[in-house]
């Protein structure tokens, strides 16, 4: 089984859907690969409330998709480790998380990949989860 590994700021929201919306299509598509996600800047005191945005559970619990409680842990900040055992590496906001790739792992910065899906209060006209929908449709039809 391949690994992708889904990056975002916090990992509570945009990577965190992410990994959930990407292994249920991998998984109804019959794709082997299967999706992780992780923090580049984990924050305990940022404010986010829960293991995971109660706006990524809603978006979830619409599409049909179920989140275990197994599943439902808290967010991670990426290691070393996890960028080195993930086949491919998507950062979801380029210009958020090139800088921080760039401070925190630079030998990575040209490693992976880049998306432009802002946060949720960044771009109220493009949601943000239905851009990582198309992004992971997208990505899925690309995988060998």
């Amino acid at each position: 089984m391949k690994k992708i590994l889904f990056l975002c700021t916090g990992n509570y929201y945009r990577s965190r859907f992410s990994e959930y919306f990407f292994n249920d299509l991998a998984s109804k598509k019959g794709v082997k690969w299967e999706a992780d996600s992780r923090g580049l800047n984990v924050n305990p005191e940022s404010g986010n409330v829960g293991a995971i945005s109660s706006e990524v559970i809603q978006a979830l619990k619409s599409l049909d998709i179920q989140i275990d409680s197994v599943s439902l842990r808290e967010p991670m900040q990426v290691q070393q480790t996890d960028l080195e055992n993930a086949n491919q590496v998507i950062a979801v906001d380029e210009v958020a998380h090139r800088p921080l790739m760039e401070s925190k792992f630079p030998e990575w910065v040209d490693k992976i990949e880049y998306w432009l899906v802002k946060d949720l209060d960044e771009n109220p006209d493009e949601p943000p989860l239905l851009q990582l929908q198309n992004n992971i449709h997208l990505l899925l039809e690309n995988l060998d």
